[in-house]
């Protein structure tokens, strides 16, 4: 799921406007898996699948694998349809250095909503 975060990023001029001054590495979790995602101003430059021994990052996003799924849907149900929702529910852990996160926040939750599929009517 998150190995498509990079074309879609990079693919969208808008979001990579938004994220211009945004240059960081950090974790995803859905569940066991894990995934590194290096952003150099606002472009995702690699996201690598775990596991990682000892490895650095800024912040953490780590979730259960349910919690993405409903996540990721066309039309997520509510508090699942964006990702201060999920931590809200208690279902997604923020952790780490939380200003890039903050500082960015409209850039990282377009970046994560853009792996739903486009909803039909």
């Amino acid at each position: 799921m998150f190995e498509r975060l990079k074309d879609r990023v990079n693919g969208n001029p808008a979001l990579l406007r938004r994220g211009k001054t945004c240059s960081t590495r950090f974790l995803l979790e859905m569940g066991e898996e894990s995934y590194l995602v290096d952003i150099r101003e606002g472009r995702i430059e690699a996201v690598t699948k775990g596991p990682f021994n000892m490895t650095s990052w800024t912040f953490a996003l780590r979730a259960p694998r349910d919690a993405w799924t409903e996540f990721f849907k066309p039309i997520p149900r509510p508090g699942y349809q964006d990702i201060l929702g999920l931590a809200k529910r208690k279902l997604l852990r923020i952790e780490g250095n939380l200003h890039p996160f903050m500082a960015h926040l409209l850039y990282f939750k377009e970046a994560l909503a853009s792996l739903r599929p486009e909803a039909r009517a």
